[in-house]
């Protein structure tokens, strides 16, 4: 059915046109709808859709439109877009809906702290951001010799120092960190 045929029966009669463009499509629509939803809906969902896109196709046409083509690529827009629309609409219910009472979802604990996590993790970000302000090479030192539980000497070999001037910074460093991480109220 071309575009032009299609607005000649509707302005004969909207009864007409409707149903000529219903039997043209109808496997089309049918087909689109289908491959689109059947993996998520129901027979009687892809058949509501079905009846929403020729809704849609009817009410939404142009029928003044000069547009002497097959409708074909119109009908699959509209087909395509509803069909994704109830797709979406579908598995959003389902992916919100849940069979357990409230009773048996309090039993299902994680068995963390979700709190002290937070804590935790907020107080690690302030420790190695102060640890990374007292520069180099007293950061390295403390991150190698605390974090990567590295020797002195290790340190010393990295750093091209003595191992007797490592732990003389390292010592310095920490009594540093535990001055800044007492005024930012943290103790150790």
């Amino acid at each position: 059915m071309t575009g032009k045929e299609y607005c000649r029966l509707y302005r004969k009669s909207r009864d007409k046109a409707y149903d000529a463009l219903f039997e043209s499509y109808c496997n089309y629509v049918y087909a689109i709808a289908y491959n689109k939803l059947r993996s998520v809906a129901s027979k009687e969902d892809i058949e509501e859709c079905v009846s929403d896109i020729f809704a849609d196709i009817f009410f939404g046409y142009d029928t003044e439109s000069e547009y002497e083509g097959d409708m074909k690529a119109y009908v699959s827009t509209v087909a395509k877009h509803r069909a994704i629309s109830v797709y979406r609409s579908i598995t959003a219910r389902q992916s919100h809906f849940s069979d357990c009472d409230d009773e048996e979802l309090i039993n299902i604990s994680s068995g963390s702290d979700m709190e002290t996590a937070s804590d935790m993790a907020e107080t690690r970000s302030i420790l190695i951001s102060k640890i990374c302000d007292l520069g180099e090479p007293d950061s390295t030192i403390l991150l190698q010799k605390y974090y990567y539980d590295r020797s002195s000497s290790e340190i010393a070999d990295m750093l091209s120092m003595k191992a007797s001037t490592v732990r003389m910074r390292a010592a310095r460093a920490l009594q540093k960190l535990k001055n800044t991480l007492a005024a930012a109220g943290i103790t150790m």
